[in-house]
Parts: structure tokens; sequence; C-alpha cells
């Protein structure tokens, strides 16, 4: 069984600051992993899909699930679906099998309500300035709460994965001189050019 005890000292240093919902994500990721029989992923083994958006609170969430299931950005195997929810499907590659863990609404609520947020946060207050005997009774909280009261966790389902290959060919700029990965190459007219090149070349043929 993954417990998410383990990876708090190492997700608060990733992280950067002390906040419920870094924990959260953890706990999340390790209710996904221990229902699928799964360890963390040392290489892409497996892929995490989180439902959150962008510029919303709890937003750290991501990290804690990124610590503890080793899906990273770096590996590219978590993607953010943007619908600005806190639903976490994680994907055993090797079986194409899956859950989906989701905080129950009513736990997201309450954790609303505490001095965390109320006198805080939603005053401005950086999470990074918020002192520890607020925030460390409610991160024991998230940690401790039994994973019924906090979780609901799906039924495994099969999950259809596409094969993908890693490229390794690459080429260098004619315009920047920096390398670029084969696949985000572009032509304009005999030179071969980075994304942001194509774009400045082209701009300044409108301009012109």
């Amino acid at each position: 069984m993954i417990d998410p005890r383990r990876f708090l000292k190492a997700g608060l240093e990733l992280h950067g600051h002390k906040c419920p919902a870094m924990p959260l994500g953890l706990r999340a990721g390790a209710a996904a992993m221990n229902a699928l029989g799964v360890e963390r992923s040392r290489d892409k083994t497996l892929l995490a899909l989180v439902e959150l958006g962008d510029d919303h609170c709890s937003h750290c969430y991501g990290d804690g699930v990124q610590m503890i299931t080793g899906c990273t950005f770096g590996k590219g195997n978590i993607k953010q679906l943007g619908y600005g929810k806190f639903g976490l499907t994680l994907v055993d590659k090797t079986t194409g099998r899956a859950v989906r863990v989701v905080p129950r609404a009513e736990a997201q609520q309450q954790t609303k309500q505490t001095s965390f947020f109320q006198d805080y946060r939603m005053k401005g207050v950086p999470p990074s300035q918020v002192p520890d005997e607020v925030i460390d009774p409610l991160i024991e909280h998230v940690l401790a709460v039994p994973e019924e009261e906090l979780f609901t966790v799906s039924e495994m389902f099969d999950y259809e994965v596409v094969p993908t290959l890693e490229t390794f060919d690459s080429f260098v700029c004619d315009r920047c001189g920096e390398m670029v990965a084969e696949p985000y190459g572009r032509v304009v007219g005999d030179q071969r050019v980075c994304i942001p090149c194509q774009k400045a070349l082209l701009g300044a043929e409108d301009a012109a």
C-alpha cells in the first residue's frame, strides 16, 4: 500500500509552500495507485489525467499527484484536462486498467470554511505567509481523515491507451541556432526553422 505521508516532505519541497491541496493530491494519487495495485511510475508505465483548469484555488493538488504517482511534466505522462475540477484518472498503461478518484464536494466545502481560506487566502494572503499554527492542523486533517470521507473512488474500468513513440531526432534552427525536436520543425523559404522563428519570419513578411 502506498502511504501518502512518505511523500509529504518531498511534496512540500517540490511545491514550495504548505497548503491543504498538495496533500490532497498525495492522497488522491495514493487512493488511485492502491486501487490499481501499482507502484510509482519510474518511467511512463502510468498516465495521470487531472481535471484541473487554470487560475482557480486548490490547483496545488496537481503537484501532489505528480509527486506520489511519478507522473510528471518532464516524463510527459500527466495531462491537464482543463475542466476546473479535481478528478484524477490514473491509467496503468501496461494493462489498460484505470480508476477515477474525485474529492467529495462536502469535504472540499468544509476545507474552504477553515481559517486558512477565510482569514488568509480569500483575503489575498499568499500561502507561504499563513502561520504554521493555522495550516499544520489542516494538513494533518487531510492526511488523517478516512479515505471514504474524502474521496469517491470509481470501479476499475478499461482505458484505451494510444501508443506513442519518443523521438530522438532533432535539428539546428537555421535562424536562431537552437536545437529543435524534429516534429516541431518548419520550413520558410529555404530555411528550416523552429516555430517561434517561423512566426517571426512570417510576421516580418506581413509587415513588409
